[in-house]
Order: structure tokens, then sequence, then C-alpha cells
């Protein structure tokens, strides 16, 4: 597996300052792993954003600290503006080459479904993505699934038909979930149904002031019962 490579600077600012780095286009960071004593970093955000566009969080990066050594690490999560989503924050995992590691591979979907261009029919993906373990160097970039099988309505495909790499294990162990399959379009009939009850839950009931319900507290409770015994 090719190694991509990301240069980071040990980080001194915290809480409000960080602020400022985001302001100079840097991002901040942390670096921590099994034996890793965690530490605060910034990276360049334009270089982040081009490593993450092809690392996702399953390639190995090598990230080098100043003029220290490089590590390797997987981009662990990456937190985004809400408004502009540019990148506001990166935690880097360190791992070692020769060690079991745990990470969500998507899924990618190849192949055509007859089922689908010829006979109308929606594919439905029930998984996206898997955990697999597997030493760092064998964690693939995706695991692709072949949808040419489902040739009918009738097929489906399972965990137990994915085909993983060599010394890559599915750590889910339910071999029957289902990963994908084909729905037939729907009758005319159904169509028209589904279109009655969308409407019907779209209106919103009259209501009127004779039907909201009234409040009674012990005041006006008072003087009610003084009302009434006049």
């Amino acid at each position: 597996m090719d190694k991509i490579e990301l240069t980071a600077s040990k980080r001194t600012s915290t809480g409000r300052k960080v602020r400022e780095l985001r302001i100079e286009g840097k991002v901040p960071a942390v670096v921590y792993g099994r034996g890793v004593k965690s530490e605060p970093l910034e990276v360049e955000a334009r270089l982040l954003e081009r490593v993450f566009a092809r690392a996702g969080g399953n390639k190995i990066v090598a990230l080098k600290v100043g003029d220290g050594r490089v590590r390797n690490v997987l981009i662990h999560d990456v937190q985004r503006g809400t408004l502009r989503g540019e990148l506001t924050h990166a935690d880097f995992y360190a791992v070692r080459m020769d060690e079991l590691l745990k990470a969500e591979v998507p899924l990618r979907f190849t192949g055509e479904s007859t089922a689908v261009y010829q006979d109308e029919g929606t594919l439905l993906k029930n998984v996206e993505a898997l955990e697999v373990e597997c030493l760092p160097a064998d964690l693939p970039e995706a695991i692709e699934i072949d949808i040419s099988v489902l040739d009918d309505f009738e097929k489906t495909i399972t965990l137990a038909d994915i085909v993983v790499p060599a010394g890559v294990k599915l750590m889910d162990e339910d071999m029957d979930t289902l990963v994908a399959r084909v729905e037939p379009p729907r009758s005319d009939e159904e169509m028209a149904e589904l279109d009655e009850a969308i409407d019907e839950a779209a209106e919103l009931p009259e209501g009127s002031k004779d039907d909201e319900p009234t409040v009674v507290s012990e005041e006006n409770e008072g003087d009610k019962d003084r009302r009434d015994k006049k």
C-alpha cells in the first residue's frame, strides 16, 4: 500500500488561541495511539484537505512532525465547520505496522444489475461500510461488491457472499446480514396509495379556540367557585 506524506508542527496554542490558528489557515490536530503519548499538532489546512481527500480514514499516512521521526497514522476523525464545511480539527491515530488494527472500510459497488436497468428495479444498499481487522499494510481502500449477480428480484447479497483480501477479517460474525438487493418497481395502484398517504399526512386539521384545553390554576379555580355561588 502506497503511503501518503503529511508534515505537521507541534502546537502550543490552546483554548481560545486555537481560533487564531484557523484564521492563519492552519488546522489544530492531535496524534495518539497505543503506547504513544498524546501530542497536539497544527497542520496547513490546504495540505490536510488534499491528504484527507486521498487517504480518507483507511489509508496509511506518513506523518512527519517537524524534524522528528515519521509516524504511520490513520486519519481517525475530522471535524468540519457548519457553515463553510472547512476542516476545523483532525485526530491522527498512530499505528504499528506489525500490530493488528480495526477500521471501517467502505463498500464499492461495481457492475450492473439487470434487475435494475432492464426490469426497472431499485438497488437497495443495506450496508455502506464494514469493520475489518488486519495489519495496517493489508488495510484495503475499499471492499468491492459485484451487483451483477442481482439479476432478478429474488437474489440478495449477504456478508457470506463477500470475498475480502488475504489477511483481512470481517468483524461482523452474522454472515446472513443483508448487504444489497433489488426492489421491484411499485405498481400504479401502490403509487396512487402512496401519493394519497402523503397528501393526507400533509393536511393539517383545522383547529378552533373551543378545542383548546382550559388551564385551571388555584387562582382561577377559586374565581370559578365564587361565580358558581352567586
